[in-house]
């Protein structure tokens, strides 16, 4: 494979501005160490440093620059070094041996970027946004329910730099898959920039259809039987929630139409193609998050006419009580003034009377009001 202009410069010391300060103070930085017993993907920086011939694995040897002089001597076809989290000091040596532009060195070391893609010189630069579903046994006001972390990839002609931020989004089973398929993998790196982003949109869909389910668990719950007592809490913050995964999603959109569609040095024609299919998939994802939005939108509306039909029946059950109430206090107030003269005050009947004629018009008020369905 033809050798990357980029790495076939001398590997003098590139100035990277604000990212190397700390790196000036000491005459000689230490050489990034691959062979360390603890590295992993939640220990040091370096989770995985391979480099790849006709699509099959090669061991990358102790230090970066070994697994680079086999790819500049043309042993190997492009190397891969994986990145988790990685310092200011760790990734400044990456930047030197890659010759990484120093605005997207600063992205990948600061993460909180939107999805996007740019090109600078011969490198492309890469920002996907991962989610993660987290398991709740029940869903409350306060649950998370989508968790958010940032795969960044550098991919020149022969080399692939992944920087991973967040506790998931592990890039292990996409190079195992590549590694299974030796004639996809020997498409270079474009082919493993294809498989990130064929990974990342496949998460989203399955976070979509795990939403989808306790979207459909608050819906059941409010149309039930006493659905006006749900806590609107638990609909906002499944909002919330999907504000997060739409936030991961849909800016995605613009970068991989531009992967599929517009010629780039790094991305062979062929895999373009394999691109437009990813689109396709992150369509659905959208799609999806969009429906989910406005359907909470429809529950919060239903909720909300439920409580306000309950407050009503309330009130009208509430109001015509007082009028059966009305009666009795009326003719009780009107027979507690005390005039000496009033009508019936000493009949021998007059008490029965009156409570005769307190319940028939209570009785009445009460039938009309049941026929009407107040009570």
């Amino acid at each position: 494979m033809a050798m990357s202009g980029n790495l076939r410069k001398a590997r003098g010391i590139h100035p990277v501005r604000g990212l190397r300060r700390a790196a000036r103070l000491v005459p000689a930085r230490p050489r990034v160490d691959l062979s360390h017993h603890a590295r992993s993907p939640l220990g040091s920086s370096v989770v995985r440093c391979l480099t790849y011939r006709d699509g099959a694995r090669h061991p990358a040897g102790d230090a970066l620059a070994d697994a680079v002089d086999r790819v500049r001597k043309g042993d190997d076809d492009f190397v891969w070094l994986g990145l988790h989290e990685p310092s200011e000091e760790e990734f400044a040596e990456v930047a030197d041996v890659f010759d990484l532009h120093p605005l997207a060195v600063e992205d990948a070391v600061e993460a909180h970027e939107r999805p996007k893609v740019e090109r600078y010189g011969d490198t492309l630069f890469a920002v996907f946004k991962t989610v993660c579903y987290i398991e709740h046994k029940e869903l409350t006001s306060t649950s998370e329910v989508v968790d958010t972390g940032e795969i960044m990839v550098f991919a020149g002609e022969d080399f692939v730099v992944t920087v991973r931020h967040g506790r998931h989004g592990s890039l292990g089973p996409v190079r195992e898959a590549l590694e299974a398929d030796p004639h996809q993998l020997a498409k270079g790196p474009a082919a493993v920039l294809h498989a990130i982003a064929d990974h990342v949109v496949d998460d989203y869909l399955e976070v979509t259809d795990a939403i989808q389910a306790d979207i459909d668990l608050v819906e059941g719950e409010v149309f039930a039987e006493g659905g006006a007592r749900v806590d609107p809490g638990r609909i906002y913050q499944l909002k919330r929630e999907l504000l997060e995964l739409k936030r991961a999603v849909v800016p995605l959109g613009r970068p991989l139409h531009v992967l599929s569609t517009e010629p780039i040095r790094v991305i062979a024609p062929e895999i373009r193609a394999y691109f437009r299919d990813v689109d396709d998939h992150l369509l659905r994802a959208v799609e999806q998050a969009a429906a989910f939005d406005e359907l909470l939108n429809s529950i919060l509306q239903a909720h909300l006419a439920q409580v306000t039909v309950a407050q009503n029946e309330d009130m009208r059950k509430i109001t015509a009580w007082a009028a059966v109430i009305a009666v009795p206090t009326m003719v009780c107030g009107v027979y507690g003034m005390n005039f000496e003269h009033m009508p019936e005050l000493h009949w021998r009947f007059g008490y029965g009377l009156v409570w005769l004629v307190i319940l028939v018009v209570c009785a009445a008020l009460y039938r009309g009001f049941r026929r009407n369905g107040w009570f």
